[in-house]
């Protein structure tokens, strides 16, 4: 009897089964791409109540983190300003400004102003905010250079992989402790002599760090890892407790 389909038929299961491979491949390529927080959430720049132009505030006017956000340094979460913080200033200052209508009727009705929060860390995994600021972590290794932003985005994914990074690898992120608030900050300022009189140098380094006329970042970070006995942990149980 003679074959009721052509002979290249045969060829087509092994064609389809090599189609669903290529395209179950491409599917898991784009989720682990594109579901993943380094593309859903860096750049999110949500629309607040107040437009607070942080450039203005921090990089023009000098103010300190801080005094909007008291709670970095002593709580292990941050916080964003209540409606008294802002007034200090703007019972005096633009206090005309439409702008500025939110917060005087927040200032009148003891209502907060509802600003959309960028950092949330979910309930299943511990950070404390304190505990970072306080050991040489800058704002500007989490959130970027906030004080040159008009409008705050979100610029770290703030994943899983991204925490990892750093808790592996401190000494690339620390900096003297007097300059965590300072988002501007660049190891070629640091004034060698000056930081091994306050921190001391690298145990087993045989060249006098205070003699060089700059300290790379690594020698910076790892002189303060040692210093401060930093040791982050790696494991599950240091997040998720």
């Amino acid at each position: 009897m003679a074959n009721f389909f052509p002979r290249w038929t045969n060829w087509i299961p092994l064609k389809m089964i090599v189609c669903v491979i290529v395209i179950a491949c491409g599917l898991t390529a784009a989720t682990w791409y594109y579901a993943t927080p380094k593309y859903t959430k860096v750049g999110y720049q949500p629309i607040q109540p107040v437009p607070f132009p942080h450039d203005i505030h921090v990089t023009q006017l000098g103010m300190d983190c801080r005094y909007c956000h008291s709670f970095v340094e002593v709580a292990a979460q941050s916080n964003v300003p209540n409606t008294a913080t802002c007034m200090n200033c703007h019972t005096q200052v633009a206090k005309d400004n439409p702008k500025l209508q939110p917060v005087q009727e927040s200032w009148k009705s003891g209502e907060p102003v509802e600003w959309v929060w960028l950092y949330r860390t979910v309930d299943y995994v511990y950070y404390n905010h304190s505990a970072h600021v306080n050991r040489g972590i800058s704002c500007f290794s989490c959130h970027g250079p906030v004080n040159h932003m008009s409008v705050v985005h979100i610029a770290e994914p703030h994943s899983m992989a991204w925490c990892l990074d750093c808790h592996r690898h401190p000494e690339n992120y620390l900096r003297p402790d007097d300059q965590v608030f300072n988002l501007d900050w660049k190891p070629e300022d640091v004034k060698p002599a000056e930081f091994v009189a306050n921190y001391g140098q690298l145990s087993g380094t045989t060249e006098d760090f205070s003699k060089k006329k700059q300290l790379t970042q690594a020698e910076i970070g790892q002189t303060l890892k040692e210093r401060w006995k930093i040791t982050p942990p790696t494991n599950c149980q240091g997040c998720h407790r």
